[in-house]
């Protein structure tokens, strides 16, 4: 009687890890839940300017679905507000991630340098994380979290290794660890590691941190874009801003 007892309570059994991720799912979700609501007030007359600017630079719907890929491997439709053109070449992104997914390089965004694809006001939406606002729906609906590794693409997901898609054993977010520790100054091998290392280690502490700290690492990355279209007009390229918010978690 009290062996099996002992067994089923101990955690590193199938029954003590399905209590323990249950535990973990509970206070996630509240704090998901009530953040969100919370933020209310402030979100919604944000999500209103964002139409407004997409509408005004570009026909064309203002939401952006697109399958990805989640916790355990499972696909979904993930919302954002649409930020490039209509219709736009998606082969360039696929190459280009492939050469980051293979290099030791930094994983710097195709518009860093100035991108033909992107909408009036949209590297300001991207720096600034506006435009994945509509995630909040996914955040909502279960298939995200406010902080976790970014979901990826169906093609990224065919091209990881068996230890990297240990990065899906927990539900992904809009930001997380890797987003606060460097991000795009990072490389690929880097952010694995990061987001592994979360989704073992996740508690609502750590939540609370990375949330906090998100707010200051977006303000740079805004200054950091707009540093790097100073610099891509400019004939003379300026020093872009290297410093970074980064906080050790």
């Amino acid at each position: 009687m009290f062996k099996t007892k002992k067994i089923l309570l101990d955690g590193n059994s199938p029954v003590g890890q399905l209590h323990k991720a249950n535990q973990v799912g509970f206070w996630k979700r509240t704090l998901d839940v009530l953040l969100i609501l919370l933020a209310l007030p402030l979100l919604i007359p944000l999500a209103l300017l964002v139409t407004l600017l997409i509408w005004s630079g570009s026909p064309g719907p203002v939401l952006f679905k697109q399958e990805r890929i989640g916790h355990l491997g499972r696909s979904f439709k993930c919302y954002k507000f649409r930020s490039m053109f209509v219709d736009t070449d998606t082969t360039t992104h696929q190459g280009h991630l492939h050469q980051l997914m293979n290099s030791n390089t930094p994983m710097q965004k195709m518009d860093s340098n100035g991108d033909p694809r992107i909408v009036p006001f949209g590297v300001l939406l991207r720096a600034s994380g506006l435009d994945e606002l509509p995630q909040l729906i996914n955040v909502l609906r279960g298939e995200m979290s406010l902080v976790g590794p970014r979901p990826c693409l169906p093609y990224e997901y065919d091209n990881y290794l068996p230890w990297q898609k240990e990065r899906f054993n927990t539900v992904p977010g809009l930001t997380g660890l890797w987003q606060v520790s460097g991000k795009n100054k990072t490389t690929f091998i880097e952010m694995i590691q990061l987001d592994i290392r979360y989704a073992k280690n996740k508690t609502l502490l750590l939540d609370l941190k990375i949330i906090l700290v998100t707010v200051p690492v977006l303000v740079v990355q805004m200054l950091e874009a707009r540093m790097a279209k100073k610099s891509f007009l400019s004939p003379i390229h300026g020093t872009p801003i290297t410093q970074t918010v980064r906080q050790r978690l």
